[in-house]
């Protein structure tokens, strides 16, 4: 199988420090049970066999080839989202992990996206239920019969079923980035927020906003801040951009579980002067509601898609497409924002389901050059925002969440490491 559109560039662009990786994870009332857990990944991965899947290099492309078995279970760390070397978890791309009243996914974005891994995670969870508790969960909402056949379009490339003719230029101004000092043995540090949602989705409509254009906005507002601060007016401002991804799903009929998103990077230009929050929420709002539209949408990936689809690009050797997508992404690839905010918006369970689960967790990891992200989902009554960092300053932690305070949030913080 050939990789999807999107994940062509992750294998060309990885390191030896970094895999382009995201987490889910769910706290359960009581502890896991790694037998039962071990089964439910088996019945899991035999429903999804776009995950059942290591990465192969050909002389052209790479590939994706069907594997063996089952990744092996692994015990969870307090450093989460680390490079994940395939060679060394049987050639899977994504890795299963557990502790206490924890179980976690984390995923190889060259496999899937934030909807697919949340599929598979959601299927996981209610098939390890199921065989626990002998718990009857109703499938639907993202949650698959594990007893049922595979449907082939599940693992399609819906980028090149959907993509047209029409293209666009990429050109793009370089956004700024937080500096600071690089952890030490690559420690990540995960800084999480509680807010409860409800307050949250009243401050966002006050606003006449949706929640994701008022964390956005304040992600903004945080980082303008302390650029301004470390740059003393000494020098020009760069932008300050928010890289926001977007399900494409929405637009498309599909029922592919591998990757298909696609972006937009809303902001503001410093240079041009101090912002209030109402002010780059008008921005966010109105870049958000111009650029996520089908059509715009399409001519981004289509671009994208007619560039693989050149005859002497596609006749190059490898080691050559390499040399070419790795110098691509090095000119544009994070450059191009400060970081990224991450919603999967609010995730329901079935209520027989519910009764088992506490909390949920999106964790994105950390980018090529971004040294912050954050990835935020809603789950009952919690709105959970999860900061990476590969730096030791907390200064964004600090200046995002006292915003939120500010703005008459009551945030609850936890984090793998004190402050």
């Amino acid at each position: 199988m050939a990789l999807d559109n999107a994940a062509k560039i992750y294998p060309a662009s990885k390191r030896k420090d970094w895999t382009a990786l995201f987490r889910v994870s769910a706290e359960l009332n009581e502890d896991v049970d790694p037998a039962a857990l071990e089964k439910a990944q088996m019945s899991a991965l035999a429903r999804f066999p776009c995950f059942d899947l290591t990465l192969k290099r050909g002389f052209f492309w790479y590939y994706l080839e069907q594997n063996e078995g089952c990744p092996d279970l692994q015990p969870d760390v307090a450093n989460p989202c680390v490079r994940l070397l395939p060679r060394d978890n049987k050639g899977f791309m994504f890795r299963v992990r557990y502790y206490r009243r924890r179980i976690a996914l984390e995923v190889y974005h060259a496999l899937s996206d934030g909807s697919g891994g949340l599929c598979f995670f959601k299927t996981l969870v209610a098939e390890y239920l199921r065989l626990k508790y002998g718990a009857v969960i109703p499938r639907g909402d993202g949650i698959l019969d594990c007893a049922q056949t595979p449907d082939r379009e599940e693992s399609e490339d819906a980028f090149l079923r959907y993509a047209k003719n029409v293209t666009h230029t990429r050109k793009e101004s370089n956004a700024f980035h937080l500096r600071g000092t690089d952890e030490s043995d690559d420690f990540i540090n995960i800084t999480t927020g509680f807010i409860p949602v409800r307050q949250a989705l009243e401050k966002a409509r006050e606003k006449g906003v949706s929640l994701t254009v008022y964390l956005t906005g304040a992600v903004i507002m945080a980082l303008d801040k302390i650029q301004r601060e470390q740059s003393r007016g000494h020098k020009k401002l760069r932008p300050v951009k928010v890289g926001v991804p977007v399900d494409l799903r929405q637009f498309y009929d599909t029922r592919t579980m591998r990757n298909f998103s696609s972006y937009v990077n809303p902001g503001i230009d410093p240079n041009l002067g101090e912002y209030s929050f109402d002010e780059v929420l008008k921005i966010v709002h109105h870049h958000l509601g111009t650029e996520i539209t089908e059509k715009q949408l399409n001519v981004k990936f289509t671009t994208n898609v007619r560039v693989e689809r050149v005859r002497i690009l596609r006749m190059m050797p490898l080691f050559i497409k390499n040399l070419a997508m790795r110098a691509t992404f090095n000119r544009v690839g994070d450059r191009r924002t400060t970081t990224t905010i991450s919603n999967l918006r609010n995730v329901t369970l079935p209520p027989e389901m519910a009764l088992y689960v506490r909390r949920l967790d999106l964790i994105l990891g950390p980018l090529s050059r971004n040294r912050i992200v954050c990835g935020v989902l809603s789950y009952q009554d919690d709105l959970v925002i999860n900061v990476t960092r590969t730096i030791k300053e907390s200064l964004f932690e600090r200046e995002f969440f006292r915003f939120l305070v500010r703005q008459g949030l009551h945030v609850k913080i936890e984090s793998n490491r004190g402050w």
